[in-house]
């Protein structure tokens, strides 16, 4: 579609992993770590690594005016730097840190290497129109839990705003800077190591409008940070059964987890405010679709659902809003 018509980006179809990334011309390579994959199939780079992304001002993700994608990322050998661009059907990529190399080698990965599109069969017209136009989304597998378990922690029962405000604070001011030359006025940070999360005071955590219960469950999460980490290696059922033995993770927060550390295509994020009305009213016209109903509606599409509820947010395709947006909580004014 041509970028003139194209939609601008909506809060659901962000959701779905819609993000911005400009066209423009090529930088040269600075890196002294350095790789190229060539995807078997188009890779829409927004699509696939949107999802990765806490809001416009994630201090751990960018894009740039040349068309790269910038990702700061804790690996098991330390902070890393990734740069990300489609050049010529090639995904060409730089690194930077201690954990360069690491993060190089889990590109193919990233870029959604394990996923299989081909088992998908669009069984709604609606879906199989998103899929059409929407053409090279592929679910990524960062082989990483604690960046996106904690951020998805942060997510519980706030709105997006409120969490996404929690985050950027919190890594800002304890993690550390992106090693490399990251765009300056990006302020990119890599998160804070399990120990340094497990040190934040409490006034920092009502500061950033983090309530004691979210506060709580991710410091229980650090304890076992490298208990948690071995997820990865599991199956995704088996892996969301590991990361709920934590008092705090329920299904909604192991789920968002296990979708984007695993590239989980059938894992479905129940215990939304949203997503089952969202579902409902785009495969049925049943904006009061609960969780039990969600599921009935995405059963044809099961070993995909997570996919096809992932077309559905791209389309765009949302209830008439019939009241106001829930409304912006702050604790740290209290």
């Amino acid at each position: 579609m041509s970028s003139r018509f194209a939609p601008h980006p909506t809060r659901t179809t962000v959701r779905g992993g819609e993000t911005n990334i400009p066209r423009g011309t090529p930088r040269q390579n600075t890196a002294a770590a350095t790789r190229t994959w060539k995807p078997p199939a188009p890779l829409n780079l927004s699509l696939t690594l949107g999802p990765l992304r806490r809001g416009p001002a994630d201090p751990t993700f960018r894009t740039t005016p040349d068309g790269s994608v910038w990702r700061a990322t804790r690996t098991p050998q330390g902070p890393a730097t990734l740069r990300v661009a489609l050049r010529a059907g090639e995904a060409e990529a730089e690194a930077w840190g201690p954990g360069a190399d690491w993060a190089l080698d889990g590109l193919p990965d990233l870029l959604g290497a394990r996923d299989t599109p081909e088992d998908f069969e669009p069984r709604h017209r609606l879906v199989a129109q998103t899929e059409r136009r929407r053409q090279g989304l592929r679910l990524l597998r960062t082989g990483l839990v604690m960046e996106t378990l904690i951020p998805s922690i942060l997510e519980q029962k706030v709105t997006t705003d409120e969490a996404y405000r929690a985050w950027r604070l919190l890594v800002r001011k304890y993690g550390v800077p992106a090693p490399g030359p990251a765009p300056a006025q990006a302020r990119m940070h890599v998160m804070p190591d399990p120990r340094t999360w497990s040190r934040i005071p409490s006034w920092e955590w009502h500061k950033a409008g983090v309530d004691n219960k979210r506060a709580s469950t991710i410091l229980r999460a650090v304890r076992v940070a490298a208990r948690l980490e071995e997820a990865v290696a599991m199956d995704p059922v088996a892996a969301r059964a590991r990361l709920e033995l934590i008092p705090g993770i329920g299904p909604w927060t192991s789920a968002e987890t296990v979708q984007r550390s695993n590239g989980a295509p059938d894992e479905v994020t129940v215990g939304d405010l949203h997503l089952p009305g969202i579902i409902g009213y785009a495969l049925a016209g049943d904006r009061t679709a609960d969780d039990t109903r969600m599921l009935e509606l995405l059963a044809p599409y099961e070993g995909q659902r997570h996919r096809a509820a992932r077309l559905i947010l791209l389309s765009g395709h949302t209830p008439p809003r019939r009241a106001p947006r829930m409304r912006k909580g702050n604790i740290a004014a209290l």
